[in-house]
């Protein structure tokens, strides 16, 4: 196919002209193969999710026959959670490297190494050490989503780019509420000895994944010539604030649905089947946010959506404390739940806001006399960079969570202490939100903030 400037040329799935912000380009060819490129990529990444979780879902399983403490559990659900925040910086970068779709592919079929693994080592006898290792492995299910979201993040013009990424995060995220829904299924009919047929659903979903990806994605040339993006944006300071704001919304969010479960069984008493059968619910109603999150940050600006949300979090955290010392498990339940919704929105929100970074950057160089398609190839490739170094450092909020309980139901045999941690962490986030995006200022906006105003910058 001939390039052209209304139809992108496919070279063996690869896509020469890419021009999402040409309304006619966009109208014409680029919404349906964005489109495509999107639904494909939600279902990957769901499943990398899925597996990444794994592990939430598999402690459940384990009762006294396998030996295991409160804290050697909390140490096998950090244990992914480290390893995936670690994979997402490689993972964004491979997009750069190797094109979308056949990273995608790649990333997908990688995720049958820690299937099967679980599949082996999952009954009592093995020791911990066997199942760290493998817990480990299944950390790269949590690197598809920086590769996934840098990948999609090129495909969308900015005016479609809160709702894309809101679905594709969203959909993704859904792979922890469906593998703990499952886990729920199983227990409740096959009981808690039979884990691994979770293992049998998931690793022909995984090969279909592969196999999709294969036949129906695309690769984008302009972000695979992507080299400098991840050097260029090191050194802007809105970089490390959407970074540790994502600590507070992603890593909430991951944190959380690794530890619900075993809070609730080792705080409350509850078995696991009554552990399994509320905690999808959190990541389950968190996932259906996060597009909501992107949404209201379009219509009414992520600065303000971000510090609501980080407010709400804030005041679910002091319930929380205040159920767990009551032993109100109505009230604690409730106000999780309530939670994970906002870490949702918090994560659409601030997500929406890395583009608008680097388009409003953009559009003052091109104000400036720079060269309009030059100025907005860049600020697609430093985004996508950006999305995939916050994704990476947002999943180490999930590590620390279940660390923090871990110490903390080791020193006090309750989770208060760490709810503490979270909540003057929380403060932070809201006051930083305020002090560098909402505050009144003589400064230019291009000096005192531009990520988190979104669409209303």
């Amino acid at each position: 196919m001939t390039t052209t400037t209304n139809a992108p040329a496919a070279r063996k799935h690869w896509i020469e002209h890419w021009e999402p912000e040409n309304e006619s380009f966009w109208e014409s060819t680029g919404k349906k193969i964005a489109h495509r490129n999107l639904w494909f990529s939600i279902f990957s990444e769901h499943i990398g999710f899925s597996i990444w979780t794994l592990w939430s879902v598999m402690v459940l399983f384990m009762g006294p026959q396998y030996g295991f403490s409160a804290a050697d559990k909390f140490l096998l659900t950090s244990t992914p959670t480290l390893v995936g925040a670690i994979a997402r910086l490689p993972y964004s970068w491979a997009v750069a490297r190797f094109g979308g779709r056949n990273w995608t592919i790649v990333s997908a079929t990688l995720l049958l190494v820690p299937s099967i693994g679980a599949a082996i080592v999952m009954e009592p006898g093995t020791p911990l050490w066997g199942f760290l290792i493998v817990a480990a492995l299944g950390g790269v299910g949590g690197g598809n989503f920086a590769s996934s979201m840098t990948n999609i993040n090129a495909f969308f013009p900015e005016k479609a780019k809160g709702m894309a990424l809101g679905l594709n995060a969203g959909g993704g995220n859904l792979g922890v509420a469906v593998i703990q829904l499952l886990g729920l299924l199983i227990i409740a009919t096959a009981g808690t000895g039979a884990p691994r047929i979770i293992l049998f659903i998931y690793i022909p979903l995984i090969v279909v994944a592969a196999l999709c990806s294969a036949l129906f994605m695309d690769n984008i040339a302009s972000v695979r010539n992507d080299k400098k993006a991840m050097r260029e944006i090191i050194g802007d300071a809105h970089t490390w604030v959407m970074s540790f704001l994502y600590i507070g919304t992603f890593g909430s969010f991951i944190g959380y649905s690794f530890a619900f479960g075993l809070v609730l069984q080792n705080q409350f008493g509850r078995t696991p089947l009554q552990a399994a059968a509320v905690t999808f619910l959190g990541p389950l109603l968190g996932s259906f946010s996060r597009p909501a999150g992107g949404w209201l940050a379009d219509k009414l600006g992520g600065s303000r959506v971000t510090f609501t949300t980080f407010v709400g979090m804030a005041v679910m955290t002091v319930i929380l404390i205040i159920a767990s010392n009551t032993k109100s498990l109505a009230l604690f339940t409730t106000a999780f739940i309530v939670l994970f919704v906002l870490t949702g929105v918090g994560n659409g929100s601030t997500y929406k806001s890395i583009p608008a970074i680097f388009r409003t950057k953009a559009k003052a160089a091109i104000a400036a006399g720079a060269d309009e398609a030059a100025e907005m190839l860049k600020a697609r490739k430093r985004s996508g960079a950006l999305i995939g170094l916050a994704g990476a450092v947002g999943a180490l909020g999930g590590l620390f969570i279940n660390l923090a309980f871990r110490q903390s139901f080791l020193d006090t045999k309750s989770g208060v202490p760490a709810f503490v941690g979270f909540l003057v962490f929380y403060g932070i986030c809201f006051v930083l939100t305020w002090a560098v995006y909402l505050r009144k200022s003589d400064a230019p906006v291009s000096e005192r903030g531009l990520a988190l105003a979104g669409a209303r910058v």
